[in-house]
Order: C-alpha cells, then structure tokens, then sequence
C-alpha cells in the first residue's frame, strides 16, 4: 500500500458485474480510452482515488499508444540543468537519452548550462535537436534548484509555446535504462518519489511549516513525488513553474526556504492540482536502492554521487 488512504478497485477485465468498481472503472476508460487494454498487475496500484492513470510496466500498450500519437505528429521537449560540476553527467544523460526517451518522436532536449564549451557531441537521430543555453552558476545549490522553475517558465514562454506539444523537466544527475515514451504524456505528470511510495504519507518529507507556502498539513497530501521528474502539456507545466517559482519568491521575501526547496513547493501544487497521470518510480529510481519485486523494470534513474564533491555548498 503506498498510504492508508490509497484507493484500489477490486475489479477484473474479464467481469461484466455491475458493481460501483465497475462503473468507476467505465468511467476511468472514458477519460484514457488508449491507455488500459486490460491491467492484469495485482501487486501495485494502477489508478489513483481521483481516477488518473498510475503507469507501471504491465498496465499500457506501448505499440497501440505510439500508433497513436504518431499520427498526431507531436513534438516532445525536454529540460536538463548541466551546472557547475553536474556537467560531468550530461554525456550519459544525453546518450542514454538517445536509446531510450521518446524513441521514433521529434525530441528537442534543451540544456542549460554555465559551460556551453563542455556539453559533449552526441549524435542525435534525424528529428531530435539538442539546444544549449547560457544560466549563471551561484555559490548554493538551493539557488541553482530555484532558478529552475523560473527558467521552465520562461523558456515556454519565449520559444516553446508555437514549437512543442509536451515538456518533461529531469535531472542530469540520471540516465535512462528503458522506454520512457507515450504511455507518460499527460496534461499534468507526476513522478512518484522511490524513498517514500511505500510508506504511510505521515512519513512524507512535506514541507510542514504553516508560514511556508509549501506547506502540507499532517493529514493532508496523495503521494508524495519526486522533483528530478515532471512534465505534461505546456499550458499545465508553465501554470505550475510560475507557481512554484513566485511562492519560492514569496517565501525568501520572508527568509523562509521550505524543507526540499523546488521539490517542497512541487508536491504543494500537486496536492492542489492533481495530475492527470501519475508516473510509478520505474521513471525515476535511485541506483543506490535495490530494486523491489514489483518495480519490473528501472527506466530512468539517479545515478550515486558524492554529493560534497558536486554541490557548491
């Protein structure tokens, strides 16, 4: 169970008794008619109580879906922050990305950067554009992770909003192992975070400061979700980093930094403004973990590091 409040329909593909699952789970198809052929996983929990998909390996077509959004021509855009010492993870970050992320889709993965002179040549297949833009570095960590949303933002605004259909926002520090493709695009995706899905959420890093705007009360909150990975549609995305990034603000004004900074002001939105599609920690796992049974495949995942030898502060 990943809470005690967490929801989960007793119901088979195969049963046609007209119970209240029953007519909850019509009505979840209605809303993801590409998504669920028939969810044979018993061991995991594939639908959240506010009926957004939770994708796990098993519960998707993956043929079906890129069928489908092949016709649509979408275009798939992807931020990375390569600052200070992080630079020296791009190189497997952006070749990994090749193999595995959006394979067959038009990709634009935008890198920001203070060392534009090191971002390593990789080669990208035809319809993939790697785009490079300057950000200053700064003396602490919790900055550059600030900046962050105010950058997303601004980025949709100024060059994405006419050019791509999807965004996903990912930590450099990772790199992809399997498939990250259609079965993730949403109007609001959601990561869960690997340290705490199976924990009861009064064990959730919340942010638990009233006088914080990232505060979360004890009771309060679904899941609580990672800050190396989110995405979804433009107009979502940008709704969240603006968001994110004035109550971030509005809290410094104040001298307050909530506990996990950008990730904190994340899950408050999130709780609030639920997503659409949830993303189970196959798409963001930590490679100091050991991979639990239900976790069948890691396709996206932080790598180790010191993080005294990375981290300006």
């Amino acid at each position: 169970m990943l809470h005690s409040t967490t929801f989960v329909p007793k119901y088979s593909c195969l049963s046609t008794k007209l119970t209240p699952a029953f007519f909850l789970l019509a009505i979840f198809l209605s809303m993801n008619p590409s998504y669920f052929i028939c969810n044979l996983r018993t061991d995991i929990v594939s639908v959240t109580p506010w009926l957004a998909p939770v994708v796990w390996e098993g519960t998707f077509q993956p043929v079906l879906l890129d069928s489908i959004y092949q016709k649509r021509n979408i275009t798939v855009a992807a931020t990375v922050f390569a600052v200070g010492k992080y630079i020296r993870f791009l190189k497997d970050f952006l070749e990994t990305a090749e193999q595995h992320f959006f394979v067959g889709f038009k990709v634009k993965v935008y890198v920001f950067t203070d060392q534009p002179n090191e971002v390593p040549k990789v080669k990208m297949a035809a319809g993939r554009e790697l785009v490079v833009r300057l950000v200053q570095n700064s003396k602490r960590w919790q900055e550059i992770s600030a900046r962050r949303m105010e950058i997303i933002q601004t980025l949709i605004e100024e060059m994405l909003k006419n050019d791509v259909d999807y965004i996903f926002c990912l930590d450099v520090d990772s790199k992809f192992h399997s498939r990250w493709g259609t079965e993730s695009l949403g109007e609001l995706v959601a990561v869960i975070h690997p340290g705490y899905y199976k924990d009861d959420r009064s064990r959730f890093p919340y942010e638990r400061r009233p006088t914080s705007r990232a505060y979360v009360a004890p009771g309060e909150g679904d899941f609580y979700y990672c800050g190396g990975a989110f995405g979804g549609v433009l107009a979502e995305v940008h709704q969240l980093a603006q968001t994110c990034h004035k109550n971030f603000d509005d809290d410094a004004k104040e001298g307050i930094e909530a506990a996990w900074q950008e990730e904190s002001h994340l899950n408050r939105y999130l709780w609030l403004n639920k997503p659409s599609k949830v993303l189970s920690p196959e798409y963001l796992w930590q490679d100091f973990k050991a991979r639990n049974s239900e976790v069948r495949v890691i396709r996206f995942s932080g790598v180790i590091k010191d993080y005294n030898q990375i981290r300006p502060n």
